[in-house]
């Protein structure tokens, strides 16, 4: 079976961001009642979803010239801020997994201390689903004219006709 890489964008990309949020939810919920399963399972919830962003982000840069070319005018400026700011935001994701992935293994050498390490892969999943949240709705704007409430994005490529490279 051969998907698209674009069809398996659309199939993926709710991940890092609706099932980072309910990650959060387990793990915030884990810290508050000092559960320590509960804990380890929302940092490896935290740690799988932030990761699915890899796939989710490298399926979308696969994607770019087809969707490019399905695309309206304004679309293409969505699509091209969509990409900036994936690619801005990225690294906050692969962060946010690689601590969630450290401070399991860091759990048990150290066992005291997950909750406090706990905390800072919460933070970073917060500051995550910020980010997600604005690469996913300049995403829903390529293709769907009535998500656009206000002018399309300054286009940073402006007089460019860039074409992504990925």
């Amino acid at each position: 079976m051969n998907i698209e890489p674009e069809h398996f964008h659309v199939l993926l990309n709710h991940l890092p961001l609706v099932g980072l949020m309910v990650a959060v939810v387990v793990l915030v919920a884990a810290l508050l009642l000092r559960n320590r399963p509960a804990t380890v399972l929302g940092l490896a919830l935290v740690g799988l979803l932030a990761g699915l962003a890899w796939p989710v982000i490298e399926s979308g840069q696969s994607s770019y010239v087809r969707v490019r070319e399905l695309a309206d005018e304004d679309g293409k400026v969505h699509l091209r801020h969509h990409m900036v700011l994936a690619e801005r935001w990225d690294k906050l994701y692969y962060a946010t997994a690689a601590v969630a992935v450290l401070e399991l293994l860091a759990a048990w050498r150290w066992p005291r201390g997950l909750q406090a390490l706990a905390v800072l892969a919460a933070l970073l999943a917060a500051a995550s689903l910020v980010a997600g949240a604005l690469i996913a709705d300049a995403g829903g704007k390529i293709r769907h004219p009535e998500f656009r409430t206000g002018p399309a994005p300054v286009d940073p490529f402006s007089g460019d006709e860039h074409q992504h490279s990925h």
